[in-house]
């Protein structure tokens, strides 16, 4: 604790990440407060009335929710928050694995990114004003009686708030990428999570003073936080191993100086999809039950809707977990490529000690990402249907959300990430980071 005190003043030390920190801060701050606004037209408290009427809300909605913080069920101008963002970004990154254009974009350096980066916002938007559509009918149908105008122009209003909030929230993400600490994109969906925090603690926590649950005590209140607190550490653990491949590099005399004759490591992460296979999932077990509405009168489609609309039941889960493990490989072959590592390698008079360089050291490279992705990916699956673990257990579903699945890795993930940087800027003054050894880094082994 001493080192970690000795730490967070250092930081306020540093005049530079000081202004970086409260900006981040300041723009955090401003999002959450541009999600209590509520969208033209509707009647905020006719709107809450009717949620306080049916408070199980869940689904694909209630995860939805989740991300923006709230401001979906509270018809905000932030309802659809940075996820169309999101849906270009991932679009954009899987033609990139297909598509000739983004192929080329991607080998030009800068200019290729900013280009990129720019067809990602007209994605976002064209995404966004289609979201908004559905948003407007979906509210219009569950909770007609707090819209205060004509459907037609609820519809409009929705297109042009919702879009323009949507586009407000990433440029403040871009904001704090630019000029604040972390990848802006990522801290904002992470303390639209964290919002939800307090109030599932309150709720799961043993009844004091008319707050929480009358069926538990403190003794199950401290094993479910013992749980959690083992959970959290092994996503950690998983998120920051690596499999380090040694590369020996070839000696060159350039002029009088001596060049290479040095060994370095190749990392390859055990989960290098991170988050991605279950946003794929999850997007992919919706579907059966969007289809499911469409079809009311077949009792086909109404079996599947109902097994797999209950993202804490049984078919749901072992569904979820195969797709997640399916996802794991199939975002990992497309994120790393072994032949541009291989290729990488030989130019700079790089080898892998036993292993040809060329075709048979991608080969390698590939093979040992095959055999590492394996448990990565039970893991990833294994996360992913915790949840639904913890609600069999009685865990609150509002507080079961954190055991697992899309919140904790992207809890977990920001929170190292977010952690690098700060560490950077402290280790390049010359001060200790969080850590013994100075930094936040992987297992050697």
């Amino acid at each position: 604790m001493a080192s970690v005190a000795e730490s967070i003043r250092n930081i306020w030390k540093i005049h530079e990440l000081r202004q970086r920190i409260i900006f981040t801060l300041g723009i955090l701050v401003v999002y959450r407060l541009g999600s209590y606004v509520t969208l033209p037209g509707v009647d905020a408290i006719a709107l809450q009335e009717l949620a306080n009427a049916n408070p199980n809300q869940g689904g694909l909605f209630g995860l939805f929710d989740l991300f923006v913080g709230g401001a979906f069920f509270r018809a905000g101008v932030f309802a659809l928050g940075i996820m169309p963002y999101i849906t270009a970004s991932i679009i954009i990154q899987l033609l990139g694995a297909v598509w000739a254009p983004i192929q080329k974009l991607q080998r030009e350096g800068e200019d290729g990114r900013r280009k990129i980066t720019q067809w990602t916002r007209y994605g976002t938007i064209a995404i966004t004003a289609l979201q908004s559509i559905g948003y407007a009918i979906n509210l219009q149908a569950t909770s007609g009686q707090a819209i205060v105008i004509p459907a037609w122009a609820f519809t409009v209003v929705c297109v042009i708030c919702l879009t323009a909030g949507t586009v407000f929230v990433m440029w403040l993400g871009e904001r704090i990428t630019e000029k604040g600490i972390g990848n802006g994109i990522s801290l904002i969906i992470m303390i639209g999570i964290i919002a939800f925090l307090p109030q599932a603690l309150l709720n799961e926590m043993p009844q004091i003073g008319g707050v929480g649950r009358a069926d538990t005590n403190i003794f199950i209140f401290l094993i479910e936080l013992a749980a959690l607190f083992i959970v959290t550490a092994g996503v950690v653990f998983v998120t920051q191993g690596t499999r380090r491949i040694p590369v020996q590099y070839a000696k060159r005399v350039i002029g009088r100086k001596q060049m290479g004759g040095t060994t370095q490591y190749l990392p390859l992460r055990v989960n290098a999809a991170g988050v991605m296979p279950i946003i794929f999932a999850q997007s992919i077990m919706f579907i059966p039950s969007t289809i499911a509405s469409f079809f009311q009168e077949s009792a086909f489609w109404q079996t599947v809707g109902t097994a797999t609309g209950d993202i804490f039941g049984f078919w749901y889960s072992a569904i979820f977990f195969v797709i997640c493990v399916f996802f794991t490989y199939f975002y990992t072959a497309i994120a790393v490529n072994p032949q541009e590592m291989a290729d990488t390698m030989k130019r700079q008079g790089g080898f892998i000690p036993g292993v040809r360089p060329g075709r048979q050291t991608s080969e390698f490279i590939d093979t040992i990402l095959t055999r590492i992705t394996l448990p990565g990916a039970i893991f990833i699956g294994f996360v992913a249907i915790l949840p639904a673990i913890a609600a069999q257990f009685g865990v609150q579903q509002g507080f079961a959300q954190f055991f697992g699945g899309t919140s904790l890795l992207i809890l977990v993930g920001v929170t190292l990430d977010t952690l690098q940087q700060i560490e950077s800027h402290l280790l390049m003054r010359h001060y200790d980071g969080f850590m013994k050894t100075g930094r936040v880094r992987g297992r050697r082994r």
